[in-house]
């Protein structure tokens, strides 16, 4: 996906944390940046604010963006930086061997949880779109041709653009997503989120999504339910209540939504920054560092 963006490798810088997922950029003839646990949103920012002409990803997982890490992956998203967020969900802790995570199913025996983990998991989907990030979307490590099209629409997005994908761990997780993920299932346990078009899904496009009152539901399209009664997904709705349904619909009551869940336009914190720096210096002019540190009270230490 990356040559295709027509950007210079020495323009790209892969920024990781600690994890499984985060030796990345070592797998990439780009720049990067092996962070510390849960700070490559703040690296990130560090970049993005003084070099805002580079493409700035941020390679992550469900332990080093939401433990550890959840303050700063909110406060990137928040502010609308415009880098690329990249969560890979194994919903286990690889690196360190097989611990349940943030994202772990309620019940998940584990090394740490031997009786069940008894914490309610995190829905990373939910926690960016709360938090206003202009483009959400989410794929799967078996379909490479859709992770690769979500992946080139967050690229060309201007501002946040955070992708949730979900990873299969062979080791300690193995078989996590395949209930819902196998050929022989997919189409009637997933459903593809597409811009403009009716929730439909279904091996033979049967079913779909309504939305009734404040809830979704499941529809059967040859009982006599017209695909006009079906939800239309819009990308672009600056409101995020539909975006935040569809991330919680979960598999059995739902099928597993992937694609693009939001992409909205909004000012992006390294623009804003620089039009305040240029406002400040037309005001009052470039300013002198070393003038600046010598002025006022000053002492001598002999």
């Amino acid at each position: 996906m990356l040559p295709e963006l027509n950007i210079p490798r020495e323009n790209f810088v892969f920024v990781s944390g600690i994890g499984c997922s985060s030796r990345f950029p070592y797998y990439l003839n780009t720049y990067g940046f092996h962070g510390i646990h849960g700070r490559a949103p703040t690296l990130a920012t560090g970049i993005k604010a003084s070099r805002p002409e580079l493409s700035v990803w941020v390679i992550t997982g469900d332990g080093d963006a939401l433990s550890i890490g959840g303050n700063h992956f909110m406060h990137a998203i928040r502010r609308n930086l415009d880098i690329n967020i990249i969560l890979f969900n194994n919903r286990i802790y690889g690196l360190t061997k097989g611990q349940y995570s943030p994202t772990s199913e309620f019940g998940k025996k584990t090394k740490s949880t031997p009786d069940g983990s008894i914490d309610y998991p995190i829905n990373p989907l939910c926690i960016a779109i709360s938090n206003e990030a202009t483009f959400v979307a989410r794929s799967i490590d078996v379909d490479v041709k859709h992770l690769s099209s979500i992946l080139t629409q967050a690229a060309h997005h201007k501002g946040v653009s955070f992708v949730e994908v979900f990873q299969n761990c062979n080791i300690f997780n193995d078989g996590a997503f395949k209930h819902f993920s196998e050929r022989k299932v997919r189409d009637d346990r997933t459903i593809r989120l597409e811009d403009g078009k009716p929730l439909v899904f279904g091996r033979d496009r049967d079913k779909g999504i309504r939305l009734n009152g404040l809830k979704l539901e499941v529809v059967e399209l040859r009982q006599g339910v017209p695909e006009t009664d079906l939800l239309m997904h819009d990308i672009h709705d600056p409101e995020p209540h539909l975006a935040n349904l569809l991330a919680r619909m979960e598999y059995p009551d739902f099928p597993v939504p992937l694609g693009v869940f939001r992409s909205v336009a909004k000012p992006t914190y390294d623009e804003l920054m620089e039009a305040q720096v240029e406002d400040a210096i037309s005001r009052s002019g470039a300013g002198d560092l070393e003038r600046l540190l010598n002025s006022g009270d000053v002492w001598v230490v002999n």
